[in-house]
């Protein structure tokens, strides 16, 4: 290194792992469509430290339940996930010294499981079956036995997890587009990120249009994200929010990965290929606007599915 650039370059001091948590990058996909008086913007919260966008709500809530108490020494986090919360979970309880339990569905990616126990936590699988409100069911039965062993977050429910967003994702949002934001539109999980960021965008635009998307029936492959329908509904959710709701298919989903992988050179998840597919969608019957969506984590955890192998 010349003794230019080292004078001249300003290094950040030392920071904590959650301390990387948000402020993610805006990535323009407006290539994407047609219209040149479309914008489509897209979230990178695979840039967050566990690779997704639950590491906002995984750290607000152990905070919350840290500051009030719920944490003490020997008590353990305990919540029902899909996978990518647990991840948060898992490595905000490593970082700071917190022990985690996650109830999920056996048949959760072979990546997720692996990367929870690298992180060191504790798991309960639950039959395929009963998918996500299988966990959930699990967790509370477990809690309900053994109240002084375990903090139950239950993202499900727990305002935090929302907060997270209207707090963080929102006004990055906002500050990104210079508040031209026209439509923000993403997948339903536990609809935190859905809340959250449509409300503090209502809170500086009214006129800002939210849109959210769901699997197209009660089986689908798009891990992480609910069928409302066929669902426990999150307490946390308020579909009147919502200007419009719309549906994805896995097959979509998947070949918007696909296409996003070979023809952008973004390696992200189902979930994330779901919200762009949709948001190209809604592209093509508007005249003018700018779209954000969110690509809520990096394809890491999916690599053996077979749709990769598709030419």
């Amino acid at each position: 290194m010349s003794s230019e650039s080292s004078s001249t370059r300003t290094l950040a001091g030392p920071q904590r792992v959650v301390d990387l948590i948000g402020n993610t990058p805006l990535i323009d996909l407006s290539s994407l469509v047609e219209n040149p008086e479309v914008k489509v913007y897209a979230k990178a919260e695979f840039a967050n430290p566990a690779g997704s966008v639950k590491d906002r709500a995984g750290l607000a809530m152990v905070r919350v339940a840290s500051e009030a108490g719920l944490l003490r020494k020997g008590r353990r986090i305990l919540d029902a996930t899909s996978g990518n919360t647990g991840i948060a979970y898992a490595m905000v309880g490593a970082a700071m010294g917190i022990p985690v339990t996650l109830c999920l569905a056996s048949n959760a990616s072979p990546e997720r499981l692996k990367i929870l126990k690298a992180y060191g936590a504790e798991l309960v699988l639950t039959s395929p079956m009963d998918g996500t409100d299988g966990a959930i069911v699990e967790a509370r039965r477990m809690v309900k036995e053994d109240p002084k062993t375990f903090t139950y977050l239950d993202q499900y429910s727990n305002e935090a997890n929302w907060r997270a967003h209207f707090e963080g994702t929102g006004p990055e949002i906002w500050e990104q587009t210079s508040g031209l934001v026209t439509h923000f539109i993403t997948g339903l999980g536990t609809s935190g990120t859905f809340m959250g960021v449509g409300r503090f965008l209502l809170s500086k635009n009214s006129r800002v249009r939210l849109i959210t998307v769901e699997p197209d029936g009660p089986f689908h492959g798009l891990e992480g994200m609910k069928h409302m329908a066929s669902a426990i509904v999150p307490p946390i959710y308020d579909p009147d929010m919502a200007d419009e709701a719309r549906s994805c298919s896995t097959e979509k989903a998947y070949a918007m990965v696909l296409r996003l992988a070979r023809e952008r050179g973004l390696l992200v998840g189902v979930s994330s290929g779901c919200n762009v597919a949709s948001a190209v969608d809604l592209a093509a019957e508007i005249d003018s606007g700018v779209i954000v969506t969110i690509l809520c984590d990096s394809a890491d955890k999916y690599l053996t599915e077979k749709f990769w192998e598709s030419e």
